[in-house]
């Protein structure tokens, strides 16, 4: 018993030795890593990649050139059916690009999408955040005044599949009489319509906010709402840092019905913030990639997101917003695969029922 138990040890012993070795052996010396980003050039997606392509070719074993290849088409349905049915490699050379876009066909169940965010190995995740405001001339203060508020309001829409599903479905659920007016490029687009009267409430991203939104604010011409909110390390929905005086939208959901949110159109609308804002933008590896490449990208996301000269980027480029990297991303985006079926059900009826809008 004694000779089989030095046996054992000896194969563990053998076992842990060889762990690092294997994570040693990945190297991309002399190789080319080809970074699928399925929007056109100068589109956020291509510039998000393009900010980090240079610290990845600093920190990946072997110094690999990062090249970004733009595959737009399909509101990026294209570039991710590629990954999905082309990319067969386990060894890294090959990774994805998603954003928000991309997330919501598949949460939808769009009949075109053949990519599965469940089979892949997410590397890290970039957040963004949002901001509600509201022309003041509707009397509104604050949140705290949309409790029991029914005047009637014009949004400027992309479209009711788009990532305005995040603020139309959170209009519905706190109860807001809000009228969408589709055909909008961009929410640049819808600032603009804000600011000539042709809408009432908005909202845009926290760094366009803040650069275009707070000078309405300070000449009193919008009056800020809420945010989204960010994602704590727990999962949960938490005020905003970036602009911390203003309630999130789980708090002022409390506020109008007295009560946190839950059902079913809560789990849709909290599966939708993370995927459109929690974890924007992600880049990807493919299913049969092996362990010790996941684990030499992951590690080499972490060695970025700590750069110093990498921080400025983030702080002057990416909104301040602390980014995900490995373990920390992958939670974040497990909650926007476990949504149940019923529920993403209920948001393609909500929408049909809404917009008379059939996801195909």
């Amino acid at each position: 018993m004694k000779k089989w138990y030095c046996m054992i040890l000896a194969v563990v012993f053998a076992l842990v030795l060889l762990a690092p070795a294997a994570q040693a052996e990945v190297d991309f010396s002399g190789e080319q890593i080809n970074w699928i980003i399925p929007f056109r050039v100068g589109g956020g997606s291509d510039v998000w990649s393009r900010l980090y392509a240079p610290f990845f070719q600093k920190y990946l074993p072997g110094n690999p050139i990062v090249a970004v290849k733009n595959m737009p088409g399909g509101g990026s349905i294209t570039g991710g059916n590629h990954f999905e049915q082309r990319v067969r490699g386990d060894d890294g050379l090959t990774v994805f690009g998603s954003s928000g876009s991309t997330s919501f066909p598949y949460l939808l169940g769009n009949s075109k999408v053949r990519y599965d965010f469940a089979k892949y190995h997410i590397v890290f995740a970039s957040p963004t955040g949002g901001v509600a405001y509201i022309n003041p001339e509707l009397g509104v203060k604050s949140a705290a005044d949309l409790k029991g508020f029914t005047k009637e309001m014009n949004y400027a829409s992309q479209g009711a599949t788009s990532l305005d599903i995040v603020p139309l479905l959170g209009f519905d659920l706190l109860g807001l009489n809000v009228k969408a007016v589709f055909g909008y490029k961009g929410r640049g687009a819808g600032r603009v319509a804000f600011e000539q009267g042709e809408v009432s409430i908005d909202y845009q991203t926290t760094t366009a906010y803040i650069k275009n939104v707070r000078p309405l604010v300070e000449q009193g011409l919008a009056v800020p709402l809420m945010t989204w909110g960010v994602l704590d390390d727990d999962g949960n929905i938490v005020r905003d840092p970036i602009e911390p005086d203003l309630p999130c939208f789980p708090e002022v959901y409390e506020m109008v019905h007295g009560k946190k949110p839950s059902g079913q159109a809560w789990n849709a609308w909290k599966a939708f913030m993370i995927a459109g804002f929690g974890v924007q933008k992600a880049m990807w590896l493919p299913e049969q990639t092996k362990p010790e490449v996941v684990e030499a990208y992951r590690a080499a996301a972490k060695k970025v997101i700590a750069d110093p000269e990498f921080q400025v980027v983030v702080e002057k480029s990416l909104g301040g917003y602390q980014q995900m990297a490995g373990e920390n991303a992958r939670k974040a985006f497990d909650q926007v695969l476990s949504v149940p079926k019923e529920d993403k059900a209920w948001v393609v009826k909500w929408i049909k029922d809404e917009y008379d809008i059939e996801v195909k």
